[in-house]
Order: structure tokens, then sequence, then C-alpha cells
């Protein structure tokens, strides 16, 4: 016979795990807390943009091959920007305690589709260094650009800048907290539900008709110490007024 399990049923065994359920979502969410504020460094990002140039011809007009010439060489630019000859020069100007590799674990460089313009952005633990980076990598790159590929057709249109009060992109203390809260509450209801299971004990009447499938003929109530005792003291007494009622009816007669 199949099982089934009713709305009734769900709220039922929420409302008797509900201490279990909101034990794990709090220390989910306290973790998470504790983790993001105290265990996670804060890291800081900062974005410049430089744009590559077209050339005019001798009447001023935009040349549209030009145009598209200049789209299709940003993924090489983009290449460049990332290759250890420029990431090296930027690790000695700025006299990074850090590697080629690592800097450019940092970097990151992105541009939009049919668009001259690239973005550099850089994460750092230090949002002043994280400025420096990005600027003094844009100006390695135009320096040598033009010993790699004899070409001179790159501006910076926005230059990394850092704000009065920087806000780290990462930890999102109050996202983690919500991820954590809704996990710990799914968690929570998962082990209800699981111990619920696994719980073969009989606490009703009502259980027993359904394991076993058969109907409650009755039902034997469950009487304590206290009731016990109170009921032997009714009973004797009954007795004593029943013998005394006896022994007068005898000398009555």
């Amino acid at each position: 016979m199949e099982e089934t399990i009713s709305l009734k049923e769900i709220f039922q065994v929420i409302r008797k795990r509900i201490l279990l359920i909101i034990g794990l979502t709090v220390g989910a969410m306290l973790v998470s807390a504790f983790i993001s504020y105290f265990m996670l460094t804060p890291t800081y990002q900062t974005s410049t943009q430089f744009i590559v140039n077209q050339d005019t011809n001798e009447t001023n007009t935009v040349d549209i091959n030009q145009i598209r010439t200049n789209v299709e060489i940003i993924n090489t630019y983009n290449d460049i920007i990332n290759s250890n000859r420029i990431l090296s020069q930027v690790v000695d100007e700025l006299g990074l305690s850090m590697s080629a590799g690592q800097l450019g674990s940092k970097v990151s460089v992105s541009s939009g589709e049919n668009s001259q313009v690239v973005t550099l952005r850089v994460t750092d633990t230090d949002p002043e260094r994280a400025v420096e980076i990005a600027n003094t990598t844009v100006a390695v790159f135009q320096n040598t650009l033009p010993e790699l590929l004899d070409v001179n057709n790159v501006s910076v249109l926005t230059p990394a800048t850092i704000s009065a009060n920087p806000s780290p992109v990462n930890p999102k203390p109050t996202l983690n907290i919500a991820i954590a809260m809704v996990v710990g509450l799914m968690a929570g209801v998962g082990l209800a539900f699981l111990l619920e299971y696994f719980d073969n004990t009989i606490k009703n009447e009502q259980d027993i008709e359904d394991k076993l499938e058969l109907p409650i003929l009755g039902v034997i109530s469950h009487v304590t110490d206290e009731e016990s005792t109170q009921s032997r003291a009714v009973q004797t007494n009954t007795r004593r007024e029943r013998g005394s009622v006896n022994g007068q009816t005898k000398k009555t007669v």
C-alpha cells in the first residue's frame, strides 16, 4: 500500500522539530557571519579604460576598414597585456613582492563586442595598490606596444582612481549570510524529515492503526503514579465506607 503524506502531517513534523530547524538555520548564519567578517580578507577592485584609436585619412574621414582592423587587433592587445613581458615590468616598477604570474591572476582585460574600448580591471587586498597596478600596467603597455607592433594607437580613456571610502567587492557578508540562512533552513527541514522517517517508535493509537492497518477497538489510558495513588486511596475509602455500612446493618438486624 502506498504511503502518502498530507500537508497537515508536514506541518506537524516541522512543528515537532522546529527547534532543530531554527538551531541549524541560526548556526549556519552565525558561522557565515564569523567567516565573512573575521576570516576572509577583503578584496578591492578598480578599473581603467583605454581606446584603440583609428587613423584618419587626409580628408579627415574615418576609414571603416581601419576601425574593423583595430577591433580585431584588440584580442592581440589583451594577450600582450597579460604576457610576462608587460607584467614583469609592472612588478619591477612598483617593487611588488609577487611574480608576474601572481600579478596576472589579479588582472583581467575585457572589451565590448565591436568596441574599440578596452577595460582593464585589477583586484587586490589594498585599494591603493590596485589603482597603481592598473595605471602602471596600461602605461607599460603603451610604452612597449611600439616596440612590438610598430604602432602607437592606444590612448587612456579613463584612468583608475581610488574613492574616498572604497568598498570591497569580496566578501559580501549580507549575501553570504542570506545564502547560509537558506542552506541552514533547507538542511534543518531535511534533517527533521529524515529523523521522522527513521523514528519507528509508536506514540499514539493512530500510529498503531497506520502500521498494522487494523481498526482500534479500545484504548488503555496512561496512568501516572500520582493518579494510581489517588485511585487506590479512593478504593480504600470506598471499601471502608461499605464495611461501615454493612456493620451498622448487622447491628440493626
